[in-house]
């Protein structure tokens, strides 16, 4: 009996050459199944049953491709790796249990006892606490420098640098660094270059493209964009993303089918949320710039920005946070804070709610004050996280933070 339509299309994979960034965000990564299902499945199982014993060997011997055990295969999960693969140019995905999982894991999968890692000083507080206090740990070192001098990343390096990691735009300064000519002086000296795309995203930003080899994606961030879910991923050549993967499969820091799910449904969004984000922060930071109170505006869109060429030649848009200094220090900051009355206080950003959070007492307030102070998070600076809401209404909130001040 000939098969149906139905049946022969049911397994079509969707083939992402082609394909404009706003199509993949919709479609790359999904396998349909017999059942013919339109949106993406979630398969929510720990394991799944072979045909045979000689079956279960084969697969668990490597021998043969398919799911054993969903800390390492799961099909929710790889449809995520293969979308967000296909939106940043990568041979191969890996997700994790959160962002933070995700640096770990790239370094301990790819780095030993003895290496080195230059980093940007300029980069989430966790991840400066994960390198020095629980990384060091491991044997491996790492220098910290300005984000902004390429001269500073070639000075840093050593003969044992196999790893340079920034982030770019950074938390929560908006610092840039021009990702081709790191990486150049990254792959001169036998090192790997990491860039941290949280704020941007493959919509508005493709670090592989520029020459990294790794992205590496907070996927709690706009990759969800409604602050529903943790997790992170790496992307990058399949010959790392094996040795992530191994320890992934190992130690077990992976994502949940469910999670997978949820950050299916927001990479469909993806693209149209991140230009909303952009243009809406855009206009906040020049509104905020021209307040009294306002001591300065950090925010790569602005004209004003010392970077902000390279952001126009690195990105397409300029993304959706951004920090603003107020006259004053942490009490005055406070007080502005507090008295707003719709955005949400927290430490997230990425989310279509707005967030407003003080990065010295929260996002970094386990950094040392030397450290704060060398990565330019002062008691007077406020995070700002632009979220889907009118903007008239947020201007709203801000200025109840503005009148603050002067009271």
């Amino acid at each position: 009996m000939s098969q149906s339509r139905f049946e022969r299309e049911a397994r079509i994979q969707f083939s992402p050459e082609g394909y404009e960034l706003d199509t993949l965000s919709v479609r790359a990564g999904q396998h349909r199944t017999a059942e013919g299902e339109h949106g993406d499945p979630i398969f929510t199982t720990s394991s799944f049953v072979f045909s045979s014993a000689r079956e279960a060997a084969a697969r668990f011997g490597g021998d043969e491709d398919g799911n054993i055990y969903s800390r390492f295969t799961n099909p929710t999960v790889q449809a995520f790796e293969e979308r967000i693969a296909a939106l940043e140019g990568g041979e191969r995905a890996v997700a994790t249990a959160s962002g933070m999982a995700a640096i770990q894991s790239l370094v301990l999968a790819l780095l030993k006892q003895g290496d080195h890692v230059v980093c940007s000083r300029s980069v989430f507080g966790s991840t400066v606490s994960l390198f020095n206090k629980y990384i060091s740990r491991a044997g491996i070192s790492t220098t910290f420098v300005d984000p902004t001098d390429v001269s500073a990343w070639e000075a840093a390096i050593t003969p044992t640098t196999r790893l340079l990691f920034m982030e770019t735009p950074s938390n929560p300064l908006a610092e840039l660094t021009d990702i081709a000519a790191v990486a150049e002086t990254a792959h001169r000296n036998d090192a790997l270059l990491a860039v941290d795309n949280c704020f941007l995203t493959p919509a508005l930003q493709r670090p592989l493209l520029l020459g990294a080899d790794i992205v590496m994606h907070s996927a709690t961030k706009y990759l969800d964009g409604q602050g529903r879910c943790v997790g992170g991923v790496l992307v990058g050549r399949d010959k790392e993303m094996e040795e992530v993967f191994g320890l992934i499969r190992t130690g077990g820091a992976c994502m949940s089918p469910f999670n997978a799910w949820v950050f299916l449904k927001g990479l469909e969004t993806l693209p149209l949320r991140m230009r909303a984000h952009s243009e809406s922060a855009l206009e906040m930071a020049s509104w905020l710039q021209q307040q009294p109170g306002i001591r300065k505006v950090y925010y790569s869109g602005l004209p004003s920005h010392p970077q902000h060429e390279l952001a126009c030649q690195q990105q397409s848009a300029f993304g959706g946070v951004l920090s603003f200094e107020v006259e004053g220090e942490r009490e005055e900051a406070w007080r502005f804070i507090d008295a707003t009355r719709m955005v949400s206080i927290t430490g997230n950003l990425g989310d279509v709610k707005t967030t407003i959070t003080h990065p010295a007492t929260t996002t970094h307030g386990r950094m040392s004050v030397e450290e704060r102070e060398a990565a330019g998070v002062r008691e007077g600076l406020i995070r700002l996280s632009v979220g889907l809401e009118s903007l008239d209404d947020i201007k709203a909130d801000m200025q109840l933070g503005l009148d603050a001040l002067r009271n």
